[in-house]
């Protein structure tokens, strides 16, 4: 355990850092998978606008430091490489 008050501190931060980007992962996932289950049901439309709302996610975590861009632009390519072949 942390000894020094600064180290305390720092301890204390880190823990409510880790419990909030916990939390806004998930979301991410949440998103993901909404755009999945949207893709997999076969409706276009409800594809396309649930790719919009997991886009948006996407890029505002990536632009915060989440996650990295190139993920972020790997998970916003496959998705819209699905919603894609769905029109073919």
């Amino acid at each position: 355990m942390a000894n020094s008050p600064q180290a305390r501190k720092r301890a204390i931060q880190s823990e409510k850092r880790r419990q909030h980007n916990a939390s806004r992962r998930s979301m991410l996932r949440t998103y993901l998978k909404k755009c999945l289950l949207s893709i997999a049901s076969g409706d276009r439309d409800s594809a396309v606008s649930a790719f919009q709302m997991a886009q948006s996610v996407v890029d505002r975590l990536a632009r915060q430091g989440l996650i990295h861009k190139n993920k972020a632009a790997r998970h916003k390519q496959r998705l819209n490489a699905r919603i894609k072949a769905m029109a073919a």
